[in-house]
């Protein structure tokens, strides 16, 4: 409505000016001119003239501002109309922009709303293997639980790969002395025993070094403590009555294993010839899986005689059923001589039915003459009982 109004003012304005000027001018004429004449002396009749004269010049300005008006209110009305058109257009326009919005503003809070739960469910599972990292660090940190740690991991991988009747855990040996797992191999093979250790500290000071000194010493400090392990596994295993050569020393990281075959391949060497052969979980699964293979070769061979045994009876029961086929064919053969008997017999019946059915007799004849062509037909005695 105030748009509407304004632009009304705008419209109505310069012609209410002009009118109003129009008037004015007439009016200061009339007043100028009575003026001009009272001042010379010219007679009433006179001013009455001119005023008449302007009066009319008034009254036709009266018309021409009358039709301006008219001419100016129809205009206004389609002024009106127009622009009530436009801002109907405009309103729809805007009310459509307005939907439109206000649908992708929602379609963009739900695509919102749900990256939001993912990246809180995200954000969750951060925090729960935060803490397990905590805890693991916790757990590495303290060396009772590191060799904890080690000899849980070495004996789940034993429980996947071997038969529980193959292997023993904390079993005590010959020499009374106690070893984390126990392999049992078939004989003639002696057992296989396993130690889990877990050097952690000394390794991570050798790669936190902070200058090649410090990293040399470390890397001292850390063959010192791996070889002090292979002389530990040496000395209480191996001196044990049935303890096969090498005992092994499990070590439950990747990266240590990787580090000694990569930059001490000395400390291989030494300690496979004290008689303990390290190993990594990878390299232990691959160990577990050859022995596995041992047992079942073992038991395959002290299966050999039962296996044999059934053999030679399985070779009784094929000479049984090859004797029983070949008394069953001689019954087929009796019994396709029989059929072949049977099927002469009703060969013969069929010709002689036929050989009925073809005789045409008259109806005064037929006394005398079926007799004779019976005899013709059916022998008087027969000779073969199998014919």
């Amino acid at each position: 409505m105030i748009m509407e109004e304004q632009l009304t003012n705008f419209t109505l304005g310069p012609v209410a000016l002009l009118l109003a000027a129009a008037l004015l001018a007439v009016g200061l004429t009339l007043l100028v001119s009575w003026l001009i004449l009272r001042r010379t002396g010219q007679g009433d009749s006179q001013i009455q003239a001119h005023l008449d004269h302007l009066a009319e010049q008034q009254a036709q300005l009266q018309g021409a501002l009358g039709q301006i008006a008219a001419g100016n209110q129809a205009g206004q009305g389609e002024i009106q109309n127009t622009l009530n058109q436009r801002l109907d257009a405009m309103s729809k326009r805007l009310g459509d922009s307005l939907e439109q919005n206000r649908e992708k503003t929602g379609e963009t809070l739900k695509t919102l709303a749900e990256r939001l739960a993912l990246i809180d469910r995200a954000q969750k599972n951060i925090e729960a293997l935060s803490q397990e990292v905590t805890s693991l660090q916790s757990l590495l940190s303290n060396k009772q639980a590191r060799g904890a740690f080690g000899e849980i991991q070495m004996e789940d991988l034993v429980k996947d790969f071997l038969p529980p009747s193959a292997y023993g855990f904390q079993e005590t040996l010959s020499n009374q002395r106690r070893v984390d797992c126990l392999i049992r191999l078939p004989a003639p093979n002696d057992n296989i025993a396993v130690d889990s250790k877990f050097p952690l500290e000394d390794w991570r000071t050798m790669n936190e070094a902070p200058d090649p000194a410090a990293k040399d010493a470390a890397s001292k400090l850390f063959t010192r403590a791996v070889m002090a392990h292979v002389k530990d596994i040496a000395e209480k295993y191996l001196p044990a009555e049935h303890i096969a050569r090498p005992a092994i020393m499990f070590l439950p990281s990747e990266a240590i294993y990787m580090d000694l075959h990569t930059h001490f391949p000395d400390i291989i060497e030494k300690s496979f010839r004290a008689g303990v052969a390290i190993v990594a979980p990878t390299t232990f699964m691959a160990t577990l899986h050859t022995m596995r293979a041992v047992m079942k070769d073992a038991q395959m061979r002290e299966q050999a005689h039962v296996i044999q045994r059934e053999v030679e009876v399985l070779l009784d029961d094929i000479m049984r059923l090859d004797k029983r086929v070949h008394d069953l064919d001689k019954h087929f053969d009796q019994s396709k001589r029989d059929i072949g008997q049977i099927l002469t017999s009703t060969r013969k019946i069929r010709s002689r039915s036929e050989k009925i059915g073809a005789l045409q007799l008259d109806d005064n004849e037929a006394g005398e003459t079926a007799p004779a062509a019976l005899e013709t037909i059916v022998p008087v005695k027969k000779t073969d009982d199998t014919s």
